[in-house]
């Protein structure tokens, strides 16, 4: 090992989790906030034996894509929210892509990746994107987001990429946050806004707000108590409101919520006598849009406030079944009572990617058609191997930049069955 550490880099590419690499002595090393073509001094500082991290302590040779951050938190030790602020936007497109290629062919055993894998469409916005952001509570009482080097709440003036009006709420807040843990700041499509706060107790603390917003708190075990005001947002996409109870989730990016949207009805060639599966629907987003061009559209869903607001935001069409509970249970119910078979199915699974139950019983009911939204690369990989080994074959991945300035990539899948 060299002296105090200290070794020279040269970085060759963007690793999932927006550290450049570079190898050294055979090894890998990975170092935030760096750029693939960079030559650096680094300081190794975590050693993993086959690999390590490490942090930049000289930039010997920049990266034409090298821009100077936005954001005054942005940085080693500071907020951690941001990633890539100092990377130019179009590169930071082509390297979401380059990382997606990677996954898809390492994890998910794809040859030829690169064919499968399209260009990042980028955001509408690459700046003030996020229609809300959940905050800490620093010690001094000011709100902050948790930086993890080190261990600490970094209090925020400005947040660059959350939305204006999310913005202009946080800066109106004059409360005492005494006895709250968390503070989520959201904003709706009408302008609406809302608090959500957490409290290691669950007990809601004494509030008075002197101004136009909602307030909801959230119980450890994710259930919304409503405080002041209402308990729902009201987020538009694509001319439809969609309703979400406090707690919920949506898409934080509206605009490339649409864009999600028509990826997966393009995908889904409708033709209006189809039967469709919704898997992990959330409250309704793809639902509404999919039962606008389909005969039978069955949605499962298993947080019991998100079923709540599908069941209202689907409210007018008839040819909607909606199932509360785990994905991997309603759909063995399906096929144990003989369900009809389904032409197409669209999964939207949290980060951890598809329970191995959901993939069999998917094999079984063997739609020829399969639509797979998801939030992060490497489960979608993992889930691509175990897809293609049902008979399953991996069309196209389409990378979305739902997250600008985040490693976060969105992407769109789309399956046919052999």
């Amino acid at each position: 090992m060299a002296k105090d550490n200290l070794i020279e880099l040269e970085l060759t590419a963007m690793g999932h989790g927006g550290k450049a690499m570079g190898r050294h002595h055979g090894r890998m090393i990975f170092v935030p906030y760096a750029i693939p073509g960079e030559r650096i001094t680094a300081r190794i500082v975590e050693d993993k034996r086959s690999y390590a991290h490490a942090e930049g302590v000289a930039l010997l040779k920049a990266s034409p894509d090298r821009v100077t951050p936005q954001c005054p938190h942005f940085g080693p030790g500071r907020c951690g929210g941001c990633q890539l602020q100092h990377i130019a936007y179009a590169a930071q497109l082509r390297y979401k892509r380059e990382v997606v290629v990677d996954q898809i062919k390492r994890i998910g055993g794809v040859r030829k990746a690169e064919r499968r894998v399209r260009q990042t469409i980028p955001s509408p916005e690459p700046w003030g994107y996020r229609s809300r952001a959940a905050f800490h509570v620093a010690p001094d009482g000011r709100l902050g987001f948790v930086s993890t080097d080190p261990p600490r709440i970094e209090p925020i003036e400005r947040c660059y990429i959350l939305h204006p009006a999310a913005m202009a709420l946080l800066d109106s807040l004059d409360m005492d946050f005494s006895g709250i843990e968390q503070v989520r700041v959201q904003v709706g499509s009408d302008g609406s806004g809302m608090l959500i706060l957490s409290t290691a107790d669950d007990l809601a603390p004494e509030l008075e707000v002197d101004m136009p917003v909602s307030v909801n708190l959230l119980l450890s075990d994710n259930e919304p108590v409503n405080l002041i005001g209402s308990a729902h947002t009201i987020y538009e996409v694509k001319g439809r409101y969609f309703r979400v109870t406090a707690g919920g989730f949506f898409q934080v990016n509206l605009p490339v919520a649409a864009i999600l949207v028509d990826l997966v009805l393009e995908r889904l060639n409708l033709q209006g006598n189809e039967a469709v599966l919704d898997l992990y629907a959330g409250v309704g987003l793809f639902s509404a849009f999919i039962a606008e061009r389909a005969a039978l559209v069955t949605v499962v869903e298993s947080y019991p406030p998100a079923v709540t607001d599908a069941d209202e935001n689907l409210a007018e069409f008839e040819h909607v079944d909606l199932f509360e509970g785990g994905v991997g249970p309603v759909l063995r119910g399906l096929i144990e009572e003989g369900a009809a078979p389904y032409d197409a199915a669209v999964v939207d699974p949290p980060r951890a990617g598809l329970e191995p139950d959901v993939i069999a019983a998917l094999a079984e009911l063997a739609p020829p058609t399969l639509v797979y939204v998801s939030c992060d690369p490497g489960t979608l990989a993992r889930d691509v191997k175990r897809l293609q080994r049902q008979g399953y074959r991996l069309l196209s991945v389409q990378p979305v930049d739902m997250f600008p300035q985040t490693y976060h990539i969105e992407c769109v899948a789309h399956f046919a069955r052999e």
